[in-house]
């Protein structure tokens, strides 16, 4: 295979590719200089800084959970002068092509012909980096054998965490009955580039990769890491546990959340900290002695850390919706506070005078301004959300609330527990769950958009997104709909045809 296929890598960038790849099939396929050889070779290939950057924000645009506004609807007066000037920060008509498809729901394509989708080209730019790892690792000769199938089964997990991500953005929902037909996203298994064209594979056959994918790496894995960019074997039953979520295989998704769960439990608590001001990053301290809220890579709780893209770019250009602050004052008793809001949000103002910059008023508006680096890989607030969704739909219930009682105590300051054993039915326990995955992860990689997706199909949650943007627009989403799904982008589908989803 080496000998077939040259294969080159930038250490640094963490990128694979055939000198023979003359045309972009699958998007921008990766570019190097240098030939692997050896097991150090394939782990500093495993350790790229562009494998640890997933996702980006323009999916958040499908969610119930931004707002948009038309233009003059936020105005400003200079306390000095009178004077009054226009906040357009958030307006729709300030938007980019893409980002206003997708707050008004549009049909068809979402990019334009000559647009990348950052998604698309990252996936499979990493699964083609991952491929070359998985291929060739197990036959170097140097280090030991225990070396080789760790690297191996990370590159695995990596490969199983790309593929989760893109099968579920431009993929139906995994649906046990339509899987076998629904379309997936191209499966490509090698690294060698002949110039052939990738057929999409359904939505099932991506789903039975990556539980093999991760049924493989697992016992392969560290049970401890140095450092959170690499998978432990806890981090393998959790994405298992994430993949079973998603597949409606409950008690499977319950029993690997919970064996990830009594070897990562760490959750850091939020009631120990306080905001400075919303002027920039590290302004979010411990109140006790100023120490700063810990980058991911930093922070115990991020189990498998990946940093968004162009996040930076989101915290400024939409407001909360005003579903999702709802939300965060829901099952809140007299006297608690939702750390999560009251830290990652500002209300009416941002300050921004420091560093020579200046206050935005935008009176009336919640904006999510965390000023600390998300984390879209997986971390245990999942696996306790996880643990307490397959408790409450096919478990004990007063489990359930427990679960959600440890997370609380780390996320709302005064916390009141839900009190067990307890009369909820089946049904108001998961609306309290769901409510609470919400607030966790609003604004943060794909879990919205998959929850809607996946939760739409059941009547008691199925829900009508509405976006608005004053007088510019208003438009809606119906639970179920096939705009949920991304279509693949047009530069992919000129070189590499494929069928589509009619959305």
């Amino acid at each position: 295979m080496m000998k077939q296929t040259i294969m080159k890598y930038l250490a640094c960038a963490g990128m694979v590719c055939s000198l023979a790849a003359c045309d972009d099939w699958l998007g921008n396929q990766p570019k190097g200089e240098m030939i692997p050889e050896t097991l150090s070779d394939y782990q500093m290939l495993l350790n790229g800084q562009s494998l640890y950057r997933s996702l980006d924000v323009y999916p958040l645009f499908f969610t119930d959970d931004i707002r948009l506004t038309g233009r003059g609807e936020i105005q400003n007066t200079n306390a000095s002068t009178g004077a009054v000037t226009n906040y357009t920060s958030f307006d729709y008509m300030d938007k980019s092509q893409e980002m206003r498809n997708a707050y008004s729901f549009a049909e068809g394509d979402i990019f334009l012909p000559s647009d990348d989708d950052a998604i698309w080209n990252d996936g499979y730019e990493h699964i083609f980096t991952y491929n070359a790892i998985i291929n060739n690792v197990l036959a170097t000769t140097d280090g030991k054998d225990t070396d080789r199938k760790r690297v191996w089964g990370e590159a695995l997990v990596g490969r199983a965490f790309e593929y989760l991500n893109l099968v579920n953005l431009y993929g139906n929902h995994y649906d046990a009955e339509t899987a076998d037909t629904d379309y997936g996203v191209p499966l490509v298994l090698s690294e060698v580039m002949t110039g052939e064209q990738y057929p999409r594979a359904s939505v099932a056959e991506v789903y039975r990769q990556i539980e093999e994918d991760l049924n493989e790496a697992v016992p392969c894995l560290a049970k401890v890491v140095n450092h959170p960019f690499a998978p432990s074997q806890s981090v393998g039953q959790a994405f298992l546990s994430r993949m079973y979520l998603y597949m409606g295989r409950y008690e499977e998704a319950l029993t690997n959340a919970n064996a990830a769960l009594e070897s990562n439990s760490y959750l850091i608590d939020l009631t120990e900290y306080e905001v400075l001001d919303h002027g920039t990053f590290g302004r979010i301290v411990r109140s006790d002695n100023g120490e700063e809220y810990p980058d991911p890579q930093d922070n115990d709780e991020n189990i498998y850390t990946r940093t968004p893209n162009n996040t930076s770019y989101l915290f400024a250009v939409v407001a909360a919706s005003d579903d999702l602050l709802e939300t965060f004052r829901k099952d809140l008793a007299e006297g608690q506070a939702d750390m999560r809001k009251e830290l990652y949000y500002c209300t009416d103002s941002c300050d921004r005078t420091i560093n020579g910059g200046r206050p935005d008023y935008f009176r009336g508006f919640t904006t999510y301004m965390p000023y600390v680096d998300m984390n879209v890989g997986l971390g245990t607030p999942e696996i306790y959300l996880i643990a307490a969704e397959c408790e409450a739909r096919v478990g004990d219930v007063d489990r359930a609330l427990e679960r959600l009682n440890t997370l609380r105590d780390k996320r709302i300051r005064n916390n009141v527990h839900y009190a067990t054993p307890t009369s909820l039915s089946r049904e108001e326990v998961l609306r309290l769950v769901i409510d609470e995955r919400r607030r966790e992860f609003a604004f943060v990689g794909l879990y919205r958009l998959i929850d809607l997706k996946r939760m739409n199909r059941e009547s008691w949650f199925a829900k009508t997104i509405t976006h608005t943007a004053g007088n510019d627009g208003s438009w809606t989403l119906p639970p179920n709909d096939p705009r949920y799904i991304f279509p693949v982008p047009e530069r992919v589908i000129s070189f590499n045809p494929m069928p589509e989803y009619d959305r």
